[in-house]
């Protein structure tokens, strides 16, 4: 079957249609994508803009239209915390359906975590034994550990890249002062819930998902993304810690020249690198493993096991019901379970 998932994201809103049956991974067939960081359409009140609705509106009528065009037979749409804390995040997702008949489901940050830990668990399997992961979004910053299929701990923590640079780091160049400030607050939120992880069980494995965390692989000398998802990548804490000076001391304009940094991205990949790096020395982890697939590709496999419970899907064939779901709820009850 032919599935979408529609990821309307904090920097980017994203569609990507993929090739899907039960017992295979799935494969990537065609994708609608433009960059859009809501939470440069917030007022004062915290509420995303005109502007921002309308820019978000117009693009899932595009996607619609694309989904369509490309015979797509089932589709999954959600936020993340963009929608999830505006002020007006209720009106917007109402705005939404009402023009577009798309039905944006709402993820918790708990769920992220967790349905992003799942795509990693499939992606690298049982041989790995227990794994840690971080994602590090625009809005949030994810960590989730365990043993099985979906993890025994996740937290969502208000430290994504692009949050934290309209916060905390507006000026271009940042201040040493304030990248300094930054650094202890981070470290600080960081701290607080590591208390909460149990020691790393080993065998076991750290890995990181998310563009900031490939953007930050890339800059320490990993493999470019037009090598393909099965090259390994790392990122070592050292290699990090030295990028995060040479970043404090580049304007955004020079930031966009490196490696693996967009123009989008550039204003932001220093606040990544920071909560990045401090994860990384809070959990004593001193290299980790980028992992391509993440909260889509969970979403995804969620989807086909739910469709296979329900005996709408085999290892045979697919849905063959011809036509797009826009309003499919993927979330299965169990998505939570296992997470305290």
């Amino acid at each position: 079957m032919r599935l979408g998932v529609l990821d309307i994201g904090s920097n980017t809103v994203h569609l990507l249609l993929v090739e899907a049956r039960a017992g295979a991974r799935p494969t990537p067939y065609a994708e609608h994508k433009r960059s859009l960081p809501l939470i440069r359409y917030l007022d004062e009140s915290g509420a995303i803009n005109e502007e921002g609705q309308d820019e978000l509106v117009g693009f899932i009528g595009e996607a619609v239209a694309f989904a369509e065009e490309h015979r797509a037979e089932d589709m999954i749409s959600f936020c993340t915390s963009a929608i999830r804390e505006a002020e007006n995040g209720p009106a917007v997702l109402a705005r939404v359906e009402a023009e577009t008949g798309v039905h944006l489901s709402e993820l918790s940050g708990e769920q992220e975590a967790s349905m992003t830990y799942f795509a990693v668990r499939r992606w690298q399997g049982w041989g790995v034994g227990s794994i840690l992961n971080f994602d590090i979004g625009g809005g949030s910053f994810e960590i989730a550990y365990g043993q099985d299929e979906l993890p025994s701990h996740a937290v969502s923590l208000p430290l994504g890249a692009g949050r934290l640079t309209r916060e905390r780091l507006p000026d271009d160049p940042p201040s040493p002062k304030a990248v300094k400030k930054l650094h202890k607050h981070v470290s600080r939120e960081i701290e607080a819930v590591f208390a909460d992880f149990p020691p790393l069980e080993a065998p076991y494995v750290v890995t990181a998902t998310s563009k900031t965390f490939r953007s930050l692989a890339r800059l320490t000398g990993a493999a470019p993304s037009a090598a393909g998802p099965y090259v390994k990548r790392h990122l070592r804490a050292d290699d990090l810690q030295l990028w995060v000076n040479r970043l404090a001391a580049m304007t955004w304009e020079q930031r966009a020249e490196l490696p693996g940094v967009s123009e989008v991205r550039a204003p932001q990949v220093l606040a990544g690198a920071l909560v990045a790096l401090a994860a990384m020395r809070t959990f004593g982890v001193a290299q980790l493993e980028i992992c391509p697939w993440a909260l889509r590709e969970g979403l995804i496999l969620n989807r086909l096991d739910a469709l296979m419970l329900e005996g709408h899907l085999t290892r045979e064939d697919g849905l063959g019901v011809g036509h797009v779901n826009l309003n499919t709820d993927s979330l299965l009850p169990g998505l939570s379970l296992g997470v305290r």
